[in-house]
């Protein structure tokens, strides 16, 4: 069962203080459910002791006690992604804000928990990636998630596979060897559902398959123009998506040992930022060049419209600035 707080100081909370915080798992606080059991909402009083599990802000701490294993998450007011794959308030740099937002956190699980063990999630998918006011994305679910040595011999686990049909790495699924390279392809869907605007579960409703099979498929005709959300479509400029769909790409290729490391994927998703927002301050640069030029050319003596262009350069500027 997993639930939320926000207190940070003791890692380990008593089941009693979670019954009291969730007024004993009341139905009113019932909000969903993931691969590790219920999901409960919940208030721990201040004092009560919790921190961050494994170094991380997005796990608040945990109970292990008369049975019950729980896992205790900040709440986050906007719930999940997969609610906002096509709304258009989430603008392209929302959205790669968001997928960099993921990316550290998989680069924090990857990297070595506490430099001790690695994390290979298992379960990524846009369901557990939960969002705050600011649209702050954090990771969330670990109840499929397993912890390797960094000191073993070996870089994979077997292990039955496990996981959301759409989302997880194919050869896992077949072969039972779980590699962090399966969080990676999971990752990749994740990261053309953002694209799309479009769950792999409404494609596979409306294609007849899943979203990786449906990216091949478009990638291998050229029509890569085709993928993205409509919505969107005129914000992205060429250079930041090119970058963006290039390293999503990879993300799902067949081949374990031809997928990018999670950092070679922040570096890339970085750029796209980069590329978009170098683009987006240009634009508005120039509006503001043309702008003193038109006011430098205007009669003078027309002060009505003087202000209103003065008005406008000064909300440019003041775009620029943000």
């Amino acid at each position: 069962m997993l639930f939320s707080n926000n207190n940070k100081d003791n890692p380990k909370i008593s089941l009693e203080d979670i019954k009291r915080a969730t007024h004993n798992f009341h139905h009113d606080n019932f909000i969903g459910g993931g691969g590790f059991g219920k999901v409960y909402k919940g208030n721990l009083q201040d004092g009560d002791g919790i921190k961050p599990l494994l170094q991380s802000d997005w796990i608040q701490g945990y109970c292990d006690e008369n049975d019950e294993k729980v896992l205790i998450y900040e709440y986050l007011s906007k719930g999940s992604l997969d609610r906002y794959l096509n709304d258009t308030s989430l603008t392209w740099v929302k959205r790669l804000n968001i997928c960099i937002d993921v990316a550290r956190a998989l680069d924090f699980l990857h990297g070595g928990v506490g430099k001790q063990a690695k994390v290979i999630h298992r379960d990524i998918k846009t369901e557990n990636i939960l969002l705050k006011n600011d649209w702050k994305a954090k990771l969330a679910d670990f109840g499929l998630s397993l912890i390797c040595s960094i000191n073993q011999e070996t870089d994979y686990i077997i292990d039955h596979a496990c996981g959301t049909r759409g989302y997880v790495d194919p050869l896992y699924r077949q072969s039972g060897f779980l590699t962090i390279e399966s969080d990676i392809y999971s990752f990749g869907v994740v990261l053309f559902e953002i694209l799309c605007g479009r769950s792999t579960f409404a494609i596979h409703k409306h294609e007849g398959h899943y979203l990786p099979d449906f990216i091949k498929n478009k990638f291998e005709e050229g029509k890569h123009a085709e993928v993205v959300f409509e919505q969107i479509k005129e914000q992205i400029v060429p250079q930041s998506l090119t970058t963006f769909q290039e390293i999503a790409y990879q993300c799902l290729h067949l081949e374990r040992e031809k997928r990018p490391t999670i950092k070679k994927v922040l570096v890339e998703l970085k750029k796209a930022l980069e590329f978009q927002l170098n683009s987006e301050v240009s634009i508005i640069e120039t509006q503001v060049v043309e702008l003193s030029s038109e006011l430098n050319d205007m009669n003078m003596t027309g002060k009505s419209e003087n202000s209103e262009i003065h008005n406008k350069e000064k909300m440019l500027l003041d775009q620029t600035d943000d």
